[in-house]
């Protein structure tokens, strides 16, 4: 292997921050061409990178390569868009040449744990699009940096900079501990508010008014023994796979859209329908759960948690000399949708309180990662699943182990349950935050969560009309 390429991924993200410095401080008048010859220096690279370089610049852009060294005004339309455009995870040609001549030796090779397998054929990987479950694997895995996903800060600078536009970061329930051990979630308020966002929302507020919708759509659809029914929700990699592949098993799916998707429609019915969302999570998957044609609109870029390290280090804000800006948003249920398990013991906790003597009784069966979820559909289309409630994560360990997280899984688990026993706040039922917002959408009784046509509307996948 060649060293200037030896663990790119480190490197490319210290290609985004150099390109962050620059445009946040409006100093490089968008010479992208310029900024290629001081990364060649910096880290070692030669003349013949140069392509590659200027396309993970275009990538970090949030626009598509196309193997020109040379860049023509790709700095102003990056600046400009209202959404990056698919596909979210692309491929950067030259340099899989590289990467060694046996394939099965690569970290490609095996990268893909379903059918879109990324393979060698000429001179680099094929991504099968129509296949891809946008899991993220691939990139992470391979450290020459020939697959990549675009990045969506560039867009928002202009935004958070823009007086007259309100931008909402919402932040995913995995985001504990992951900017350091002594970070508290009040100090990432305080940073993002600092960079001109208008606030910092949890998206567990969501998962906590999901939750309650889930546990009604259980009570009514689960009543005998042979009934099931499928979550998560929250997971675009488990609706991915259940869609594209096990089209039988999908009509048994909770029709919700995800925490993510909510917190956008709700903050832009309830505030103003021209804010701009930023959701931060560890999840590339996310990038294209935001660009579905469903659900375009409801939340306008997305950011990974390593990504927004970098937008830290760029801009030289220290979390540590930071307020603890604290607020509690959301309950303990709600903070562990973040972990494998999460998801099942919070509808369980509302199930017992809508229907504590419900003759078929709630039993969940959880699973993570995409191999043993294909398993587990596969087992439930033989009937081998003794199991009403069925829990997917593509990530093992769930959110915790997207592949965007700073923190190894373990840790980012103990975390994650220790801030959710922090909330003063035990269960999604008990949370007067997620009741409040329901009253402000029109809905006065929980029990019509499912009944009422406005607050239905916004909380499922299709709505009957796009606002």
């Amino acid at each position: 292997m060649d060293n200037r390429f030896d663990n790119f991924q480190d490197k490319r993200m210290l290609i985004f921050r150099e390109l962050v410095k620059r445009a946040w401080n409006n100093d490089f008048n968008g010479d992208l061409n310029e900024l290629v010859n001081d990364i060649k220096f910096k880290y070692g690279f030669k003349d013949e990178d140069k392509q590659f370089i200027a396309d993970h610049i275009r990538v970090a852009l949030g626009l598509d390569p196309n193997g020109e060294e040379e860049f023509f005004n790709e700095y102003n339309i990056a600046t400009k868009l209202n959404r990056v455009k698919e596909p979210i995870v692309t491929k950067v040609e030259g340099v899989c040449e590289y990467c060694g001549e046996n394939i099965e030796d690569n970290d490609c090779y095996n990268s893909c744990k379903y059918e879109a397998h990324v393979y060698k054929r000429n001179k680099g990987p094929i991504i099968e699009n129509n296949k891809c479950l946008s899991c993220g694997k691939c990139v992470s895995s391979c450290s020459f940096g020939a697959i990549a996903d675009k990045i969506e800060f560039i867009p928002v600078i202009e935004m958070l900079k823009d007086k007259d536009t309100d931008v909402y970061a919402a932040v995913a329930p995995s985001i504990v501990g992951q900017f350091g051990d002594d970070i508290s979630m009040g100090q990432i308020r305080s940073a993002l508010k600092l960079m001109g966002f208008k606030d910092m929302i949890e998206v567990a507020l969501f998962a906590d008014i999901l939750t309650m919708k889930e546990a009604f759509e259980f009570d009514n659809l689960v009543k005998d023994k042979d009934d099931f029914f499928l979550t998560s929700c929250c997971c675009p990699v488990w609706i991915n796979l259940v869609k594209k592949h096990y089209p039988d098993l999908f009509e048994h799916m909770s029709p919700s859209v995800s925490p993510m998707i909510a917190s956008g429609r709700v903050m832009k019915e309830l505030y103003d329908r021209e804010i701009k969302v930023v959701f931060i999570s560890p999840c590339i998957a996310k990038k294209a759960e935001a660009k579905d044609e469903e659900l375009n609109g409801d939340i306008d870029f997305v950011l990974t948690y390593r990504e927004l390290d970098e937008i830290f280090k760029a801009i030289d804000i220290d979390l540590k000399d930071l307020p603890k800006d604290e607020k509690d948003q959301a309950s303990f249920g709600g903070r562990v949708y973040a972990r494998t398990g999460g998801v099942s013991f919070s509808v369980k906790t509302v199930v017992n309180r809508i229907a504590p003597r419900r003759l078929i009784k709630f039993k969940s069966k959880k699973v993570d990662g995409v191999v043993d979820c294909k398993n587990l559909l596969d087992d439930l289309i033989d009937g081998k699943i003794d199991a009403n409630f069925i829990e997917g994560m593509g990530c093992k360990g769930g959110c915790v182990g997207g592949p965007r997280t700073n923190i190894e899984v373990e840790k980012a688990t103990k975390l994650v349950n220790e801030f959710g026993e922090d909330s003063l706040i035990m269960t999604p039922f008990d949370n007067m935050n997620a009741i409040k917002i329901l009253k402000q959408l029109g809905l006065n009784h929980i029990e019509n969560i499912l009944k009422d046509n406005k607050v239905h509307n916004i909380l499922k996948r299709q709505r009957s009309m796009k606002k």
